[in-house]
């Protein structure tokens, strides 16, 4: 048996075989990690610049994309830097950080989509109310506890598992420091309490599963009782991107996490990985700006705007 404190570093899984294809795989996480950076980046400013978007929606859309760009900071950077520079290796405490980061950020998107959930719920079920049960404390407050649970949830994981002893080696077979992956690594008597921590979160988990089942089953009956085709289109319209952006994360990560045994390699691990932790939160502010017009037209005033300043800096640099 071989204690964690004797172990200093871990050995991540590579993208590649090949000095080529690493060198692929670090322009596509490029190109990916930057796309993220600007999307989410031009939401965060477009929704704090512009007056007319503080609304609660788009207060916890900010949110979102804060969670985005951490998730994104948290897992790219070390593959692209292994990926260029062939090597596996990571300490054993930026493996922990890189865990607890990774956990706390895909939490609170979980939990900052439950309650946006309830936004679209209260805004076309309860219309009248929707001033007074999200005024803007209520929001302030709801999205502090998303925050704050996704918090306890990383820190409670990520201290119980990196006190487990190692009796398998350090090669994790993760392209990123994952919870699963360390647990594979931990002695088969050791692991007991943190199947319990996850037995707990994962009922919590599937407590905010079930109500945004119940909330969109009465988002659906809601909006086929408005009588004109163009409400029900406005309607439908305001929770497509919210429906659209949840199912592509719970999909993919229910099935990267849930998948039978049978099925699985390195292979299909890493892609399904790459898809919730990398491709969702570059594709989350797509999803928003395609079916919003505020949003659209708020990035459009937001990238104008930049481009102006950045031509005035030119020409008077020159």
């Amino acid at each position: 048996m071989s204690n964690s404190s004797s172990i200093s570093h871990f050995l991540l899984l590579p993208l590649a075989d090949t000095w080529q294809l690493q060198l692929l795989h670090f322009c596509l996480f490029l190109g990916i990690s930057l796309a993220a950076l600007l999307g989410n980046g031009l939401i965060i400013s477009a929704v704090a610049c512009g007056h007319h978007l503080h609304t609660p929606m788009f207060f916890f859309l900010l949110n979102l994309a804060l969670t985005d760009l951490g998730s994104i900071c948290t897992t790219v950077p070390k593959a692209m830097h292994n990926s260029l520079w062939d090597t596996r290796t990571i300490s054993y405490t930026g493996c922990a950080a890189q865990a607890f980061f990774f956990l706390f950020f895909i939490g609170a998107e979980y939990f900052l989509l439950t309650i946006m959930c309830y936004d679209r719920y209260v805004s076309i079920c309860k219309p009248l109310h929707y001033g007074t049960l999200l005024g803007s404390r209520a929001c302030a407050h709801m999205a502090a506890a998303a925050w704050a649970s996704a918090f306890l949830n990383a820190l409670m994981h990520t201290t119980n598992t990196f006190s487990l002893p190692l009796c398998h080696g350090n090669a994790l077979g993760q392209f990123f420091c994952e919870i699963p992956q360390f647990l594979k690594l931990s002695c088969s008597r050791s692991y007991f309490r943190e199947f319990g921590l996850i037995a707990f979160f994962m009922s919590f988990a599937f407590g905010c599963f079930v109500f945004i089942v119940f909330s969109y089953v009465q988002i659906f009956r809601a909006v086929l009782r408005i009588p004109s085709e163009q409400g029900r289109h406005k309607a439908f319209s305001t929770c497509l991107p919210h429906l659209a952006v949840l199912t592509l994360f719970v999909s993919t990560a229910m099935f990267a996490y849930l998948k039978p045994p049978s099925i699985s390699s390195p292979s299909l691990d890493l892609a399904l990985s790459v898809l919730y932790s990398v491709l969702t939160p570059t594709l989350n502010p797509l999803i928003y700006s395609l079916r919003n017009q505020e949003l659209k037209a708020a990035l459009m005033k937001a990238m104008t705007g930049s481009f102006s300043k950045v031509k005035i800096f030119l020409f008077s640099s020159a």
